[in-house]
């Protein structure tokens, strides 16, 4: 494999190595094409930036993508695995919800009721969810599952999430949120997601900055060929990688922070409907005070149900008790399919009467689009469908991982990877052009820091790794 000699030490300039999928070597696949263009000079750049993403973080990426895949099949095991606490055979007429309570708490009389979902559709149980239990630790509950028509208690399991995950796919969230290693795990798929965009968008330019004749699959082997699926697939599937960057990074540690920070400052978080009832009257009302840790307060269960309907709220609904004397149920639909049930209302313990609503028409377009955003990340947002796109997509960039380290492992051994990449490529980077990059690499590095921490680590490595080859090179020639 042939090499040059290199003495420049920067990011993009020479020698210590090349992408993963970057181009075939000289003697396999002929001249080096010539890339045109103004932004042709930025090619080194994002070969060598390539190559060190892929290098050092794909290793987190295959980890996101195998528990992302599993994740995504889980909606589906979680159903034929639970098929006896979520189903049951459809009755005559349903108890009133009060009741379903009721039976619920003489199964399960420890900790406090904390929501309640109703049976959303004829064969679905009712879950009624405990918090406080021994041994289920917060924000999980205990979910207690009742059979809406005859009031019998199908089985408990603990769930977790506003999608009522039980405990094969809550472990499998946890694996892909942080290898269950806890907020210092969450760093893990944080530098998964701030990388994955960076490495879509720079494999896009790479490989329509070839030329055509080399981008053909069929007819080629070897490097070429693994090169030619590589790149084939990876365009394709670039849409997703980026969706599903950027959707994970909004609830991350830290970028996902900044991003609260920013859609805060635009005014359009997230709003929620205001559960207070004030004082007065109703302050410190015994009706309202609650007893013992059940859900009745007040008019009741029923009551409040049939308010929320009165304001048109359809299946499927989580009631939530008041926190305390001077706070409201609130009633909020919880369908994460399309089309979206998101309206909230708050209802008065002692009348019955609703004193406040929220319809998810009224979120301002940034909350709305980070709702969709996550529910179709977690394939919630277009069901089965939405779960099979996650799957191909997650299996592809296992793909394209594999292909990538397979096409290092073909360049063969020696000091450099591929064909050496021209020194100093930064200098031929116009002004114009070479400084609103350095901007905006900073500006997003520090919104999204791991992306720019590890960036400035690649940084880093390409400057030794050059003053090496460069010391080498001197000793050689004296």
């Amino acid at each position: 494999m042939s090499t040059a000699p290199s003495t420049s030490p920067t990011l993009g300039s020479a020698r210590a190595g090349g992408p993963p999928s970057d181009e075939a070597p000289q003697a396999a696949a002929g001249p080096a094409p010539k890339s045109r263009g103004p932004w042709a000079p930025l090619r080194p750049l994002v070969l060598r930036l390539h190559f060190y993403a892929g290098v050092f973080v794909a290793p987190f990426l295959l980890v996101a993508a195998a528990t992302g895949f599993l994740y995504a099949g889980a909606f589906q095991a979680e159903k034929l695995l639970y098929s006896h606490e979520l189903t049951v055979p459809v009755g005559d007429a349903e108890l009133p919800i009060s009741a379903q309570v009721d039976a619920a708490r003489k199964a399960h009389p420890e900790g406090t009721v904390s929501a309640v979902r109703p049976a959303p559709e004829d064969d679905a149980t009712t879950r009624v969810m405990l918090s406080g239990v021994k041994g289920v630790a917060a924000p999980h509950t205990l979910a207690v599952f009742v059979d809406p028509y005859t009031g019998e208690v199908r089985g408990a399991l603990e769930q977790y999430g506003s999608t009522g995950s039980l405990p094969l796919r809550t472990w499998i969230d946890e694996f892909h949120r942080d290898l269950h290693l806890g907020e210092n795990g969450r760093l893990y798929s944080e530098l998964a997601a701030s990388w994955l965009w960076v490495i879509a968008g720079g494999g896009l330019v790479l490989w329509f900055s070839r030329r055509r004749a080399l981008r053909k699959v069929r007819g080629t082997k070897g490097r070429r060929r693994t090169l030619g699926l590589h790149g084939t697939v990876g365009v394709w599937a670039a849409a997703g990688f980026i969706f599903l960057s950027a959707t994970g990074l909004t609830w991350s540690t830290y970028a996902g922070a900044n991003i609260d920070v920013l859609r805060t400052s635009l005014g359009q978080s997230t709003p929620s409907v205001s559960a207070a009832v004030g004082g007065g009257e109703h302050a410190g009302h015994d009706a309202a005070s609650g007893s013992g840790g059940d859900a009745e307060h007040g008019v009741g269960l029923d009551k409040i149900l049939a308010a929320a309907r009165d304001e048109g709220l359809g299946d499927p609904v989580e009631i939530v008790p008041p926190a305390d004397a001077s706070s409201a149920y609130v009633v909020k639909q919880v369908q994460r399919s399309w089309p979206e049930k998101q309206d909230a209302v708050a209802v008065d313990p002692a009348t019955g009467e609703v004193v406040d609503v929220l319809r998810f028409a009224d979120h301002p377009l940034l909350a709305k689009l980070t709702r969709w955003g996550i529910d179709l990340h977690t394939g919630v947002l277009f069901g089965l469908v939405n779960q099979i796109a996650l799957m191909l997509l997650t299996l592809a960039l296992v793909l394209l991982i594999v292909w990538g380290y397979r096409m290092w492992w073909q360049r063969g051994r020696g000091s450099a990877f591929g064909r050496p990449i021209p020194r100093g490529a930064w200098a031929q980077v116009p002004p114009y052009v070479l400084v609103p990059l350095l901007a905006a690499v900073a500006v997003v590095g520090y919104f999204v820091p791991l992306l720019g921490i590890p960036l400035a680590g690649f940084l880093a490595v390409d400057v030794v790794l050059g003053e090496i080859a460069h010391r080498r090179e001197q000793r050689t020639a004296a």
